[in-house]
């Protein structure tokens, strides 16, 4: 639960459901930059790049990397560290759904920049497995998610593939069991 007493207290997942903290956490991946370098890349203004950047640190997403002294000024880098990301684990259905929201929403906006000649690689599945399954899927998402992490390059390399990628796994409850027996 927010704290009332600090208006910049985030709360569990919904640090990260909202469109452009995605988008700033995917670019902090491959690269540390400050809010003015973050905003040109993402065409956004400084300042709701700076704001949105304040709040994912204050979560723990992003951490400073680096201060430099620009024009009397001091510049901030950030870098996200996807490590970072198991430690809002929430409970919460709302914070869930806010989150799965902001994924779907972010998921829409990079599919209108699919390449059509490019490989696409598809899975979907509302499925029961074993308990061991589900713990050797779920370490194989972190694996995949660390790798994905470890390889991004700058976005501006000139031999670099650009590709997106979206996992969500997580249990359900199953509110219908007849439909499992026909």
């Amino acid at each position: 639960m927010p704290d009332a007493t600090n208006p910049f207290d985030l709360d569990g997942l919904r640090a990260i459901a909202h469109p452009l903290r995605l988008r700033l956490l995917s670019l902090l991946t491959a690269e540390a930059l400050s809010a003015t370098e973050a905003a040109r890349v993402l065409g956004e203004s400084q300042a709701n790049v700076s704001y949105h950047l304040r709040r994912l640190a204050q979560a723990g997403l992003v951490q400073l990397v680096e201060e430099m002294n620009i024009r009397g000024g001091t510049a901030k880098r950030y870098r996200h560290d996807p490590a970072s990301g198991e430690a809002l684990g929430s409970g919460r259905v709302d914070e869930h759904q806010a989150l799965m929201s902001s994924l779907a929403a972010e998921l829409m906006a990079r599919s209108a920049r699919y390449q059509s000649e490019s490989e696409f690689t598809f899975t979907e599945a509302e499925v029961t497995v074993s308990r061991e399954a589900w713990e050797r899927i779920r370490d194989m998402s972190r694996e995949i998610g660390k790798l994905i992490h470890d390889e991004a390059v700058p976005s501006a390399t000139p031999e670099g593939i650009r590709m997106s990628a979206t996992l969500a796994l997580f249990e359900v409850v199953n509110h219908d069991t007849t439909r499992e027996h026909e």
